[in-house]
């Protein structure tokens, strides 16, 4: 298949563009550099069935020849980015999946939206089944992110009610894996690299709020098997296992052999204590669950960072 895939750059997006190579497709993948890194696609720039434009997604883009799926992953992810970056943000997020899906609709071409957990925002419920409306602030420090990828699936079901398009969204939550950036704000990123160089590990709060944590490969796993099956979403991708960050940053500590200290710094505004997916319908459509454990995950992390650090 020929696959044109936004923010292909970075961290999702480069496994992403792997694991379609793999599988025979050719891909083109877009990407402005914002947030993305080159690094992370370089050794793919010598394959012919890998094309690269450097490109404004949030700027019309008119493609040559033949589509068949347009995957719409471009966006500051992690809160340093959006909120450095807030109105790029909302712009990716709005005009971004709009030229997007006049792409997959001139194309004939299914479309695939990377939404987020964030759209459930602080829930009042947990775990956070696709029916949950969620609880967010429409004007906070970062509904630039929560309200744009909002926006971003309401557009692409308009889309999809209006032309008929052949849509998937998919709601990420927490994935961490090889080529997160050092510096992007996430909390795994940040303490293996803080544990890594001797610095202190910064949690905020009391570091009792949690989070579920899905490694790279298990997440990209099912997105192949979600473009797989005739079902529009949202659909619900992460991991159960639910954990402190406060015994995250412990368990890096000790994984890392580090003597890192543990310090507390104020929760940032409208930060979710609790983050848990309910993957009652991905596994029950794509036939999938998570298999790598935390510890096992972290432990490639940490091998890949310790690489990169040399």
């Amino acid at each position: 298949m020929n696959i044109l895939i936004t923010g292909g750059a970075g961290f999702l997006g480069s496994h992403l563009c792997r694991r379609l190579l793999k599988e025979k497709n050719r891909i083109i993948c877009v990407d402005n550099f914002i947030t993305g890194c080159e690094t992370n696609i370089r050794d793919l720039l010598h394959n012919r069935n890998f094309k690269l434009l450097k490109h404004d997604i949030t700027k019309p883009l008119y493609i040559d020849g033949k589509i068949d799926w347009v995957m719409h992953f471009a966006s500051p992810a992690s809160p340093k980015d959006y909120l450095k970056h807030p109105i790029k943000t909302i712009k990716v997020g709005t005009l971004g999946t709009h030229n997007c899906l006049g792409i997959a609709k001139a194309k004939n071409a299914k479309f695939f939206l990377a939404s987020t957990s964030e759209v459930y925002g602080d829930p009042k419920v947990s775990p956070q089944p696709e029916e949950y409306w969620g609880n967010v602030n429409p004007i906070g420090e970062r509904s630039c992110y929560d309200e744009s990828k909002r926006a971003a699936e309401a557009m692409t079901f308009a889309y999809y009610r209006q032309h008929n398009i052949d849509i998937r969204v998919v709601r990420i939550f927490n994935t961490y894996g090889p080529r997160m950036r050092f510096d992007d704000g996430r909390v795994i990123s940040n303490f293996i690299y803080q544990a890594l160089t001797g610095q202190d590990i910064t949690v905020y709060g009391k570091g009792l709020y949690t989070r579920s944590f899905c490694y790279v490969d298990d997440l990209i796993e099912g997105i192949l098997r979600f473009m797989d099956v005739d079902y529009s979403g949202p659909l619900n991708l992460g991991t159960t296992y639910e954990y402190t960050v406060f015994g995250l940053a412990r368990k890096i500590i000790a994984l890392t052999g580090s003597k890192s200290k543990i310090v507390f710094l104020p929760l940032p505004v409208d930060d979710p204590k609790q983050r848990r997916p309910d993957l009652t319908k991905a596994k029950k459509l794509l036939h999938w669950k998570p298999k790598t454990t935390l510890d096992d995950g972290v432990k490639k992390t940490i091998a890949w960072f310790r690489k990169e650090l040399e």
